[in-house]
């Protein structure tokens, strides 16, 4: 299936830099099972679950794994940036870095000199990642991380302004609670505390899956049948007391609601083909494409994804390629606002792809 299916046009205009304020207030494009197309705004949501139906939400909490440092070969020095990707075992790390070009085996990355906090690049591993030895016990790294590492925002939007001291706290869901992301579960952080309680007195179940966020969330696809791109592995957990919240939901009939493609593909991960859940804990590579039978959701929410990238192979699984690329010509027409900080869309699946 060819890659130019789900490319499309952009302008940076339409790229939201920050995030509304309240949260809920962004736009939410509501896209329905009859191909149609709604305007709402986030604080509407409640208006489209009923009593008995489950909303599934990605708890993972966001690592402030960006980091500015020096790379040392003999006595040359230079600075690097770089990204935390995913610890590894054995003391090491998974990094993408910039200029990556300019990295060598048995290079030296000092994170600080003042705390004596440094790696050596050990390796260089698939879609240019490179794997580090530090040299600090893990719980001193993780807490030394955690105090002195800067909110990971993408780089659309750092290469546009300066990551802000609100960005700690608007680039966390409100519900985020087991750190072990690199990228936020964008779809999120249009919650707020409020409309979960609105939603829960309406009836709603909320339950809560994990899914730490890595590269194989984000990385673009790069082959020109995107049959061929592969996925990074990523660690997820749905437990016992999801499960049955879950099963009970399908059994009444009732609908689930994906908040986030991570949840997406944690759920559809963890389910059989007769749509009963498990208890999943482990790695998940799960690569959505149309075609894919999904035996878990019946909605969606999720914000607008980049060009050619497997989140919009993914939507367009469950909606169709020509329903999902009309739905966001309507929303670059409407001034709707793209990416992490920008707008959601609720899609109901599409039963006759």
């Amino acid at each position: 299936m060819d890659l130019k299916l789900f490319d499309f046009q952009l302008e940076k205009s339409n790229i939201a830099l920050s995030p509304v304020s309240p949260r809920d207030n962004s736009k939410l494009l509501v896209l329905d099972e009859n191909e149609s197309i709604g305007n709402a705004h986030f604080y509407d949501l409640p208006s489209f679950l009923n009593p008995g139906d489950t909303l599934v939400v990605n708890e993972t909490k966001v690592i402030p794994s960006y980091f500015e440092c020096f790379k040392k070969r003999f006595d040359e020095i230079s600075r690097i940036k770089l990204n935390l990707v995913k610890e590894v075992g054995n003391g090491c790390w998974l990094i993408l870095a910039k200029p990556k070009k300019r990295i060598k085996i048995n290079d030296k990355i000092i994170f600080s000199a003042v705390d004596s906090v440094e790696a050596k690049v050990v390796a260089f591993e698939e879609d240019d990642h490179i794997k580090i030895s530090f040299n600090i016990e893990k719980d001193k790294l993780l807490k030394w991380i955690y105090v002195n590492g800067t909110v990971p925002l993408p780089p659309y939007i750092t290469s546009q302004r300066d990551i802000d001291k609100k960005d700690e706290k608007s680039y966390q869901t409100v519900y985020a609670k087991t750190q072990g992301s690199f990228a936020a579960p964008t779809a999120g952080l249009h919650f707020t505390e409020e409309l979960l309680k609105k939603i829960k007195s309406k009836g709603v179940n909320v339950c809560t899956v994990l899914l730490h966020v890595g590269s194989g969330t984000f990385s673009p696809i790069k082959t020109n049948n995107i049959k061929n791109h592969k996925i990074h592995s990523e660690w997820c957990c749905l437990d016992g007391d999801s499960v049955k919240i879950l099963n009970q939901t399908k059994a009444n009939k009732n609908k689930i609601i994906a908040v986030g493609t991570t949840s997406m593909r944690i759920l559809e991960t963890a389910i059989n083909k007769d749509g009963l859940f498990s208890e999943y804990i482990g790695e998940t590579n799960i690569y959505i494409t149309p075609g894919f039978k999904f035996n878990a959701v019946d909605m969606l929410v999720t914000n607008f994804h980049l060009p050619k990238s497997s989140l919009f192979v993914l939507v367009c699984a469950f909606y169709g390629i020509k329903n999902m690329q009309n739905a966001y010509k309507y929303a670059i027409k409407n001034d709707y606002r793209f990416y992490s900080y920008g707008d959601a869309c609720l899609i109901k699946k599409n039963y006759d792809l």
